[in-house]
């Protein structure tokens, strides 16, 4: 379980609680928390004992980023190697870490290499040297992250990469970079709850009126806040109530009333081991992401383009866009969930990516072959 940061609540809440109280919601944020948190305090305890998410390890090892940056990844290998399989390659999004994809870990392994990182600065990869040295993080040095794991850990066979949020934007980048490993190398890519560009297209969910105050105040309270990291923890108590609700309201479709509590439990300390320094390192990132013309590596490639139609982060229609520009793409929009759709519809997440690996004509388990032909 993923543990720890309960001090960046105030902050992430400040971030998102800014727009929307800018967009009128104050009043019905308020009755929310007060419900939220007396239910949210008393299942606490009994959620953390009983859930396993977040619990599935593999082999550990560290990896040299080209500033140095230590990357941690895990490689969960298969009870019995099938020749010429591929390796699956796990890349979390943002203010998350390889946890993330505690379902679809707990379905694959056993059958199939599998190779889960944390993103520099996330989860147990150290803290990114070049940010600490001065210079701002970008999409393009992800990708390159991507590149220095494969080359560690993948040096060799076929790969699936699977990429959610900022990681299919890290997919994005590798892409760019390196061309020749999606004509060599990349068996099929799946793109989750991510987008290609025009992140400041995005309204959150907002009101055009909360959305020019967020645009325009948002980054500066972003910094602020990543500046102020001992008032944010010394805070922490304070703001956890209201940033459960802002959580949900943003990682599940419906505000996360449909979702199980103790997947949503989870989803919230997976938001809550980032440090708001960390939020404040990448938030920058995504208004200058643009790698719609990277997706030209792609093809032929069986690709998969998976979104919640509720995702208010990156939205469906920004799925679309992407599938639309890949002739081999296969767009999946699952009704009614939202970002996190890869805990919010796990079932349905673990059918798609069997059948994406199904495509790529590569030796699999039959019980993999099986789950792709299920039809739920």
């Amino acid at each position: 379980m993923t543990e720890g940061g309960g001090g960046n609540a105030v902050g992430r809440a400040g971030l998102i609680g800014l727009g929307v109280l800018a967009a009128g919601a104050a009043a019905g944020v308020a009755i929310e928390r007060l419900t939220l948190g007396r239910a949210r305090r008393r299942a606490r305890e009994e959620l953390d004992a009983a859930a396993p998410f977040g619990s599935l390890r593999g082999r550990p090892r560290m990896v040299a980023a080209a500033d140095g940056t230590e990357l941690y990844v895990e490689v969960d290998e298969p009870e019995q190697a099938l020749p010429g399989a591929p390796t699956v390659v796990f890349c979390h999004g943002y203010c998350l870490n390889q946890d993330s994809f505690h379902f679809q870990r707990a379905v694959l392994r056993g059958g199939l290499r599998l190779v889960f990182w944390d993103q520099r600065s996330h989860g147990r990869s150290e803290r990114s040297r070049s940010y600490l040295g001065g210079r701002p993080a970008t999409i393009d040095q992800l990708g390159s992250d991507l590149g220095a794991v494969l080359d560690a850990v993948v040096p060799t066979g076929p790969v699936v990469l699977v990429g959610h949020s900022m990681g299919g934007m890290t997919v994005m980048a590798l892409a760019e970079q390196r061309p020749e490993l999606f004509v060599d190398r990349v068996a099929a890519v799946a793109l989750i709850g991510t987008t290609a560009g025009d992140w400041d297209s995005i309204d959150l969910g907002l009101s055009s009126t909360g959305m020019k105050v967020w645009r325009r105040l948002g980054p500066g309270v972003v910094r602020l806040l990543g500046s102020q990291v001992g008032l944010v923890e010394a805070t922490r108590r304070a703001g956890a109530d209201i940033a459960a609700v802002f959580y949900r309201r943003f990682s599940f479709g419906n505000g996360g009333k449909d979702v199980d509590p103790g997947i949503a439990r989870f989803a919230e300390q997976l938001l809550d081991s980032t440090p708001i320094d960390v939020v404040a390192e990448f938030y920058p990132v995504f208004s200058a992401h643009d790698k719609a013309g990277a997706l030209a590596a792609l093809p032929p490639l069986p690709v998969l383009v998976l979104a919640g139609t509720d995702d208010l982060l990156t939205p469906a229609s920004h799925s679309a866009a992407i599938a639309r520009t890949l002739p081999e793409a296969e767009l999946e929009l699952l009704p009614g969930a939202g970002h996190l759709v890869l805990l919010e519809s796990s079932d349905e997440v673990d059918r798609q990516l069997a059948r994406l690996l199904c495509r790529t004509g590569l030796p699999l388990p039959a019980r993999l072959r099986q789950l792709a032909a299920d039809e739920g």
